[in-house]
């Protein structure tokens, strides 16, 4: 599969004239919790030339290229990325975090410098809480539930309080996360729900269990009252200017020699 997604990635810059400068798995296998048919969730950053930034009609900042049973790929422009990275973005952090790339450009280091510049705890945290209660809400309340949507309420809280923590971003691997933030009365019960879902399909269903439901609904009221006190102070446009023009020149001076 790998081979077909760096086929796959080849295919865009060459049909779309952009250059790929980050692509990487962005999902439930970056997560480490993937079922048997879980599909892969490809997510890149692109850079455009120069000429097309500066057209008056403006061009789109988005590219989906791929969407089907077996493989989702997409991606951003980099002056939408670092729009998305001046707020802070989880997602973004996320992508330059994943321990599953498929391409990644030198430019790409720069960018990950700049990451810690522009981290909000607010923002990350709101981020976490809301999909966590978003999915909970969703998904965990009926008497049958899918085994995949407790780890996508139950990542983005044991998130959330990696954020409040260790005031950095929490790392891709669910694990890191059970181990560093779970407490450890649930530890097992997480590991044995892993094991479940590696051997299930998506769609399959378990009972809801209880006592993962009240952990969960204590929780979001704490990493709430939380974000509410939380204050951030606001940041500079400049490094994020100026890394955008430089990779803009380095572009135009390759295709004019």
């Amino acid at each position: 599969m790998e081979s077909l997604i760096k086929q796959k990635i080849q295919e865009i810059e060459q049909q779309e004239q952009v250059k790929i400068l980050l692509a990487v798995e962005s999902g439930s296998r970056a997560w480490g919790f993937e079922s048997p048919d879980s599909d892969y969730d490809v997510r890149f950053i692109y850079l455009r030339s120069p000429e097309d930034y500066l057209k008056l009609e403006g061009i789109r900042d988005v590219i989906e290229w791929q969407l089907d049973d077996t493989l989702d790929i997409s991606g951003w422009d980099l002056q939408k990325t670092l729009k998305l990275l001046y707020k802070s973005n989880p997602t973004l952090y996320e992508w330059c975090h994943s321990p599953i790339v498929y391409q990644e450009r030198p430019e790409v280091e720069q960018l990950k410098e700049l990451l810690p510049a522009y981290f909000s705890t607010k923002k990350m945290l709101y981020h976490y809480w809301h999909m966590a209660k978003t999915n909970y809400r969703t998904y965990l309340q009926g008497d049958l539930v899918k085994v995949k949507k407790y780890f996508y309420v139950l990542r983005p809280i044991l998130a959330g309080k990696w954020v409040i923590t260790q005031q950095t971003h929490p790392p891709m691997a669910f694990t890191d996360l059970i181990e560093s933030q779970l407490e450890a009365d649930l530890k097992p019960l997480i590991y044995e729900l892993m094991d479940k879902k590696r051997q299930m399909d998506e769609l399959d269903l378990l009972p809801r269990i209880d006592i993962l439901n009240n952990y969960i609904e204590e929780n979001l009221i704490w990493l709430e009252q939380q974000a509410k006190a939380l204050s951030e102070e606001p940041k500079e446009w400049h490094e994020l200017n100026q890394f955008f023009l430089d990779l803009l020149q380095e572009q135009s001076k390759r295709s004019n020699n």
